[in-house]
C-alpha cells in the first residue's frame, strides 16, 4: 500500500519486505505517508551528508544480493552513470560477483507497475529533423530529461549537474508556439505553477540543492504577463538568496498571445 505512492521509485519489495533502496530517490515529500497502514512509514528532518555511493554500499551489501541488484538498476534506470560505475567499481574492488541481468529484468517489470510517469530519464537521442512525407518535416523535441514537474524532480540527477535550466510557468509552453526552440534547446527543464500548486517551500529547497549540489550554470525563469506568475521569479530569488553559489538568474516574460515581452538578467 505504501510503494506505489512513492513516485521517486525508492521503495520495493525485496525478499517479501518493503525497503528503501536509497535516499538518492526520495525526495522528502513523503507522499507515501498518507497511503502506510499503522504507521508503517514515518519521516524525520535531519542535516543530510552530501549524497556518498560508496557510503551507501556499504548499507547496502549487507542486505543481500537482492538488494544490490535492485539499487543498481536503479542508478541505471535513472540515469545516474557516475554513480553506477561507481557501485560497479566498489563491487568490484570488494570481489562482490552478483549476477545482474535475470534479476534486473524482473526489477525492472516491477518498477513499471508502480508510477512509470515519475520515472527518472536522460534522453540522449540524436534530435535531427526527420522527413514525414514530401510536404511535412517533424520538428524533434528538446526535452532533455523526464520528469520535469518541479515536485516530482531529483535536483542531484545528472542532467541538471552544470546545466543551463529552464524553470517555466505551466502556461508558458502552451502559448508561445515554437518553446522547443526558442526555450528548451540545450537546457534542463523544470515546470511549475505558483499560483496553483502547492508546498511551494519545497520548490524553493529543490532550486537551492540545483545551485549548490548540482552546481547548475544558469537558470532562466520564464513566466507569463499576467500577474500571478510573478510568484515563480520570487520562488528562484529566494532559492539564490539561500543558496551557498551564485548563479545568474535571467527572466523572460511572455504574452498571452506568445510573444516576449521583456528579457533581462536580475
Amino acid at each position: 500500500m505504501c510503494i506505489p505512492n512513492c513516485h521517486e521509485g525508492a521503495l520495493q519489495i525485496i525478499d517479501n519486505k518493503a525497503r528503501l533502496i536509497s535516499d538518492l530517490f526520495c525526495d522528502g515529500l513523503g507522499a507515501c505517508l498518507g497511503h502506510c497502514p499503522e504507521d508503517a512509514i514515518t519521516i524525520e528532518e535531519r542535516e543530510a551528508e552530501p549524497y556518498d555511493e560508496r557510503k551507501v554500499m556499504d548499507t547496502i551489501i549487507s542486505q543481500g544480493e537482492n538488494t544490490i541488484i535492485a539499487h543498481i538498476s536503479h542508478l541505471k534506470d535513472h540515469g545516474e552513470t557516475g554513480y553506477y560505475n561507481e557501485a560497479m567499481a566498489y563491487l568490484k574492488e570488494k570481489g562482490i560477483i552478483i549476477n545482474t541481468k535475470p534479476k534486473m529484468e524482473t526489477i525492472h517489470k516491477h518498477h513499471e507497475g508502480g508510477c512509470p510517469g515519475s520515472l527518472a530519464m536522460n534522453f540522449n537521442e540524436e534530435k535531427n529533423q526527420t522527413p514525414v512525407n514530401n510536404n511535412i518535416v517533424e520538428v524533434p523535441s528538446q526535452l532533455k530529461q523526464w520528469p520535469v514537474q518541479l515536485h516530482l524532480l531529483n535536483p542531484s540527477a545528472s542532467y541538471f549537474k552544470n546545466a543551463d535550466v529552464l524553470l517555466a510557468a505551466d502556461c508558458v509552453a502552451f502559448a508561445v508556439g515554437n518553446f522547443h526552440n526558442d526555450f528548451m534547446k540545450d537546457k534542463s527543464l523544470a515546470i511549475a505553477c505558483p499560483k496553483l500548486d502547492s508546498n511551494k517551500e519545497s520548490y524553493i529547497e529543490k532550486i537551492t540543492a540545483m545551485i549548490d549540489d548540482a552546481q547548475i550554470n544558469t537558470l532562466t525563469v520564464a513566466m507569463m504577463e499576467v500577474p500571478c506568475c510573478g510568484g515563480l521569479l520570487q520562488i528562484a530569488k529566494a532559492a539564490a538568496a539561500n543558496a551557498k553559489r551564485k548563479v545568474p538568474i535571467k527572466t523572460v516574460i511572455v504574452s498571452i498571445r506568445g510573444q516576449v515581452l521583456a528579457e533581462e538578467w536580475v
